[in-house]
């Protein structure tokens, strides 16, 4: 795989980042993700599959009302109230879902991107 100077100074200047240096010295992988899932993860994924139910559908729903009551401004002031309510509800869910494991995986993310890109 030929790197050329441009790769090169890429991965040079990637080394010298302390989330980098770090992820390369530790060989962050993904082991830490075998365990079983603690229940803050489960309550996120269960609130991300709510932030999608709480969505479009809802919004679709307010469509519909809206059609048959010849009343607009329930799906134009409802819509995005409730798909800003179904945002909020996924952002919460992913937090507590992700922010147990994303650390994990940015670690082994950054040392898979140097090893790649340095030929390893």
């Amino acid at each position: 795989m030929s790197g050329g100077p441009i790769r090169a100074a890429i991965v040079r200047r990637l080394v010298r980042m302390r989330f980098v240096r770090e992820a390369m010295e530790e060989k962050g992988d993904l082991s830490s993700l075998r365990g079983r899932p603690q229940t803050r993860v489960w309550v996120g994924l269960g609130l991300v599959g709510l932030s999608y139910l709480i969505g479009w559908p809802a919004v679709g729903l307010l469509a519909v009302m809206a059609y048959s009551l010849n009343e607009p401004l329930v799906v134009a002031v409802g819509g995005p109230l409730t798909y800003g309510l179904s945002h909020i509800v996924f952002m919460v869910g992913s937090w507590l879902a992700g922010s147990t494991y994303v650390l994990f995986f940015l670690r082994w993310a950054a040392r898979r991107t140097v090893e790649k890109m340095d030929g390893r």
